[in-house]
């Protein structure tokens, strides 16, 4: 019953305004003029109501369709796609309704209907100047149903943005805000997402495989190395058990270049996967083979 709290009480005041001027008129045969005046924009406040239900009809929907999804459990895509649709077609239609709303009272005003009237008539260069003007929000706000739609990202995707790591925190109508790494917000326009490519680690599933460079000496016995990253990765919660690779990627005059591959559930958890495995191939090179970190060499011919 919750649920529908807020739209109950918007529904009420429509019946009332509805019935309230023939009850009105049937009870009273001369009302005073206060209350006839009263009467007589009842219409302005059936609109501002009935705005009002519609607004709280989309509202009470949204809550009991988002009802059914959990966003919090580990695996989250469908749930994540559902609210990102839903939350983003709710504002579209909350603007839709509010901008229907103002239209109506607007033209029930006898002479703002009559300016009105006049400005269609000679809207020619002037109706062309406010379309170059409004071209760009209307096109923003068309990126935004546009992303709604085909849903290139969702909720909590994890993406890279004008070289920013971080987390779609909300998608408004004309703005998208993503959550940095670092906890900072980057407010993109919703355009951005139309015209521009960006990086999407979570667009159809969340784990994600990363990348481990380590730089030896020539004398680095690679299968030694191998064995520890096996090793290490199964005493380690972080591994989801699918990627396990070290292969030799480059051979440079002054060292040999490693590339360990290594998977895990989703990006934050691969981030701290990819470091732990960087501190611990260090450590095990330090301790069992120091004299393989990476050196110069210098040949002296004693004459």
């Amino acid at each position: 019953m919750k649920k529908y709290r807020n739209l109950i009480i918007p529904v009420i005041l429509t019946l009332i305004l509805i019935f309230l001027k023939p009850i009105v008129m049937y009870l009273v045969d001369e009302p005073p003029e206060f209350l006839e005046l009263f009467l007589n924009q009842t219409h302005l406040m059936i609109i501002i109501t009935v705005s009002w239900s519609l607004l709280e009809v989309v509202n009470t929907f949204k809550i009991i369709l988002l009802d059914k999804y959990d966003i919090s459990k580990e695996d989250n895509l469908q749930s994540r796609k559902v609210y990102t649709q839903v939350n983003l077609l709710g504002r579209v239609l909350n603007f839709i309704i509010i901008i229907f709303a103002i239209g109506m009272i607007l033209l029930s005003f006898e002479s703002i209907r009559k300016i009105g009237i006049g400005l269609f008539a000679s809207a020619g260069l002037a109706g062309i100047i406010v379309g170059l003007a409004a071209q760009k929000v209307i096109g923003t706000l068309l990126a935004g149903i546009q992303l709604a739609v085909t849903q290139p990202f969702r909720i909590d995707d994890a993406v890279i943005v004008e070289g920013e790591w971080g987390w779609i925190e909300e998608i408004n109508l004309t703005y998208v805000v993503v959550m940095i790494w670092d906890k900072r917000r980057l407010v993109v326009p919703t355009t951005y997402f139309i015209d521009k490519p960006f990086q999407n680690w979570t667009r159809t599933s969340a784990d994600i495989i990363g990348t481990v460079f380590i730089y030896t000496d020539y004398t680095m016995p690679v299968s030694a190395l191998r064995d520890e990253l096996t090793r290490l990765l199964k005493e380690t919660e972080l591994w989801d058990g699918n990627v396990n690779v070290l292969q030799v990627t480059d051979a440079k005059e002054s060292n040999v270049e490693l590339r360990a591959l290594v998977s895990a559930r989703n990006s934050p958890t691969a981030w701290d996967l990819r470091v732990f495995i960087r501190e611990k191939l260090i450590e095990f090179i330090q301790e069992n083979y120091p004299e393989s970190l990476p050196k110069t060499r210098i040949k002296l011919d004693n004459k």
